[in-house]
């Protein structure tokens, strides 16, 4: 007998959706996937229920078809500007248990973080997750499960992420009017890290940086556990909307000139190709090439790694990391992209996020960028132990990205 798992990734410009089946020896392979143009959104918000809400019935309903299961719920993923994150801390005495006084059991730990998430948090906003970063036990520090040592005093610092309650009721009553209902809302670049992050990386510390098409979402992660979280509203649209006003044509032939032809970064482009750009209005057509094209790009693109760097520069006291800047989303995938952000960051260690092979649909099908979400979310189900970014169950990195990852040069802030 076999379970499944869906998850549900609403985006500004494409919605997401992918059905996993879980067998009986929690082995989980991904059986259906599908994806259709956003209605009723802008940069990441929820304007329109009945659209919305359209566009989430047939994609399922799509995959249902595809996948032979019939879909009751999903796991859906919330971003852009809805979300908020802080770091808190907190302290407590550790109980006595008899003769083995002092030792740590579950119930200080969640004491603890429930001391250090009774933080003022505005009416209009909505706990999604508390995730422990690390805790001490009487002023020795950094560990990351302090149950069975033995204590007086336990402490700990959470990442808290908040959500636009405004917001989860319109996603939730958008998948409700649909026929379906919600296990669970995750943040969306959290979720992502199931898919494309390496437990070597997030402990070195690395940047999740979630290229969409209305908002810039950014998740920074330091010895294993989130840091900071989140989100510029500036995205794939602005781009498509640079290159309509400059060329002076409609937003539909500027976005396939953008896909087809983009480039956001100029001295890649040794052997430029010829665009043709659509009349207008009776306007005959004419030719440019892909570095007229890039040189409108790699402006706002540039733009978006800058206020990318100078956020985390002001949000956190990091000087160096270890890891890996790591590009998700639709944007990720343009020609350039790896480039700009290595010479905006002054690093090597950028690549694009890619799902790790689970299914058994073409892999060429879901490991892209633009599907870490809805992959993430799937794969939340199976790793997740409460918010924990520990994965339990992941295969290990392969020997080739270990010695890769022993060469990375450091990523100076």
């Amino acid at each position: 007998m076999s379970d499944t798992i869906v998850g549900l990734d609403i985006g500004t410009s494409v919605v997401r959706v992918a059905i996993a089946e879980v067998d009986d020896e929690g082995n989980l392979s991904i059986i259906g996937l599908s994806s259709k143009e956003s209605k009723g959104l802008k940069n990441g918000a929820i304007l329109n229920l009945e659209a919305a809400s359209s566009v989430i019935k047939e994609v399922i309903e799509e995959v249902e078809t595809d996948a032979g299961a019939d879909v009751m719920s999903c796991v859906a993923g919330i971003g852009g500007s809805q979300i908020g994150s802080l770091n808190s801390r907190g302290q407590s005495a550790i109980s006595k248990h008899g003769k083995s006084s002092g030792e740590i059991t579950r119930a200080d730990v969640d004491r603890v973080i429930e001391n250090a998430r009774s933080v003022p948090i505005p009416i209009d906003r909505e706990i999604i997750h508390v995730i422990p970063k690390y805790y001490s036990v009487d002023g020795l520090s950094k560990i990351k499960d302090p149950i069975n040592m033995i204590g007086v005093r336990l402490e700990t610092e959470i990442h808290i992420v908040t959500a636009s309650k405004t917001a989860i009721q319109n996603e939730r009553e958008c998948i409700n009017r649909a026929g379906y209902e919600i296990d669970k809302i995750m943040q969306k670049t959290l979720a992502a890290t199931n898919a494309v992050l390496h437990q070597d990386e997030m402990d070195l510390g690395s940047i999740l940086i979630d290229l969409g098409a209305g908002t810039t979402d950014v998740l920074v992660i330091y010895e294993g556990a989130p840091l900071v979280s989140f989100s510029i509203k500036i995205g794939g649209n602005l781009v498509t909307n640079d290159i309509a006003i400059v060329k002076g044509i409609p937003i539909a032939a500027a976005e396939e000139i953008k896909v087809n032809y983009g480039n956001c970064f100029v001295d890649m482009l040794a052997k430029p190709k010829e665009v043709k750009i659509p009349g207008v209005g009776g306007r005959p057509p004419e030719l440019t090439t892909q570095t007229e094209i890039a040189q409108i790009i790699q402006p706002r693109m540039e733009e978006i790694f800058m206020m990318v760097l100078q956020e985390i520069r002001g949000r956190t006291n990091l000087n160096t990391m270890s890891g890996n800047i790591v590009l998700i989303g639709g944007g990720s995938q343009m020609d350039g992209a790896l480039e700009l952000a290595k010479a905006v960051f002054g690093t090597q260690s950028v690549r694009l996020g890619i799902p790790e092979s689970i299914g058994i649909l073409d892999e060429l099908d879901y490991r892209k960028p633009e599907f870490a979400t809805v992959i993430g979310l799937v794969l939340s189900q199976r790793y997740s132990s409460g918010d924990s970014l520990r994965k339990t169950g992941r295969k290990k990195t392969s020997e080739k990205n270990e010695g890769f990852l022993r060469k990375l040069k450091r990523v100076f802030f």
